[in-house]
């Protein structure tokens, strides 16, 4: 029986869940999720869970946070003055954006607070700073 190894193509379904059982991202309804095993495609936990495991094969994987999205980097939270928001932006806790920095590169970012004074944005990813846990099937090698 062919097994998962370094630099295959693989293609499995997944249903990541949060600590408290809440599901974050699924494959159910989609087609399967290809990406090659060791090439930096998917978050390092998941990737390390896959070499020995053949198609068919289930398993749960448990992903800390370290070996997903990292630790929330308190340093990627700004206070903009709400001055310098363009008046046009709905400015509503939870909204993602788009924000160019001073080199030119887009950054995704959440908006986490509004005052009278400004407006905070998050560039954290969504899920740093949370452990994750996958469900996993492999469903085909190569």
């Amino acid at each position: 029986m062919t097994q998962v190894k370094t630099g295959d193509t693989v293609r499995i379904h997944y249903t990541g869940t949060l600590a408290d059982g809440s599901v974050f991202d699924s494959s159910e309804g989609r087609d399967p999720l290809e990406f090659q095993v060791a090439s930096g495609q998917i978050i390092p936990g998941l990737d390390a869970a896959l070499p020995g495991m053949a198609v068919g094969d289930k398993k749960v994987v448990e992903v800390p946070c370290a070996e997903a999205y990292g630790e929330t980097n308190p340093e990627a939270v700004q206070a903009v003055p709400r001055a310098e928001v363009p008046p046009e932006l709905p400015l509503e806790v939870g909204i993602q954006l788009q924000v160019q920095t001073n080199d030119g590169q887009v950054l995704p970012v959440t908006i986490v607070e509004v005052t009278e004074e400004a407006v905070v944005l998050d560039a954290n990813h969504p899920l740093a700073g949370k452990d994750l846990t996958f469900a996993i099937e492999l469903v085909s090698i190569g």
